[in-house]
């Protein structure tokens, strides 16, 4: 059976070659992974994180594998003083870096009343602070340098609807996707475009198994939220990352692309419960509608 079509990549080979990306959270899950295409598609990367053993193995697999260069360097995306040191590095060993893909994120499912306030000042600095504070560093140098970037953040779909339970990230990612559409337009100008992407299910081994333990996902079957029935496969992801990225998606700006499958549409409308009513059970409901009508 040959495999599936979202398995495999979507743009033609050396999409991105001659561009140097940089990726917070580039050493584990959804970062990996499209950073792993980007480089299989030409470019250089330049990885960070706050763990240098995991940035370094990272850089060694990806650049085996595409015979590219991946520069790992420590920072925390917190710490503006960090963040400088980060562009400076990556000027130093790339002359220039041509696009920026804001990814570090953290989370907690929980209740709200038992946080700490700790607690949702970590999840906002990493998400918001890290987010704005690589934006403002890279987006300064690139102003002065009169060089034309691009700006691609990974909001949630709930950035928009809000979401109980993730009340710290909702409010940070709100916050991105904000900043994501002002500087669409603010900087534009400059020929830096800024977009986002809104990802649904891609389980990662660190993060899902954080965010749903396994006795969890005996409970909820997140698939079943999914109108496609299944959650994403990590090549669809970095398929439209690696798009938004290139010289071929140059006319987007400001864009938030959501890819979930549909499944915040299914939560959002009113009836979509309705899906479980059996052919039977609809026979009910059209002889009471019927009923309705003729009184």
């Amino acid at each position: 059976m040959a495999e599936n079509l979202y398995t495999q990549p979507m743009l033609k080979e050396n999409s991105l070659k001659d561009k140097v990306i940089l990726i917070t959270g580039g050493g584990t899950g959804l970062g990996k992974s499209m950073g792993t295409h980007f480089s299989e598609l030409g470019a250089d990367l330049i990885i960070t994180s706050r763990k240098m053993d995991v940035l370094e193995k990272t850089a060694k697999e990806i650049s085996e594998k595409t015979g590219n260069k991946v520069l790992p360097v420590m920072c925390d995306v917190r710490d503006y003083s960090q963040v400088e040191n980060l562009l400076q590095a990556s000027i130093k060993n790339f002359d220039k870096v041509d696009a920026l893909l804001n990814n570090a994120a953290g989370n907690f499912i929980s209740p709200t009343e038992r946080l700490s306030n700790r607690a949702f000042d970590i999840i906002v600095e990493i998400v918001l602070k890290g987010t704005y504070n690589c934006t403002l560093a890279f987006g300064k140098n690139w102003i002065d340098q009169k060089q034309k970037a691009t700006i691609l953040n990974i909001v949630t779909t709930y950035a928009w609807t809000g979401s109980a339970y993730v009340v710290p990230s909702a409010c940070a990612k709100a916050g991105v996707l904000a900043l994501t559409r002002s500087l669409a337009v603010e900087w534009a100008k400059y020929g830096i475009r800024s977009n986002a992407i809104a990802p649904g299910p891609f389980p990662t081994k660190g993060a899902w198994e954080r965010l749903f333990p396994e006795e969890m996902r005996a409970l909820f079957d997140i698939k079943k939220k999914v109108p496609l029935g299944r959650v994403g496969e990590h090549q669809e992801l970095s398929n439209l990352a690696a798009y938004l990225i290139s010289d071929f998606s140059s006319f987007m700006n400001g864009e938030v692309v959501t890819i979930d499958g549909g499944e915040w549409l299914k939560g959002a409308g009113e009836f979509n419960m309705f899906e479980n009513l059996t052919p039977e059970m609809w026979d009910q409901v059209e002889k009471i509608v019927k009923n309705i009508k003729g009184s």
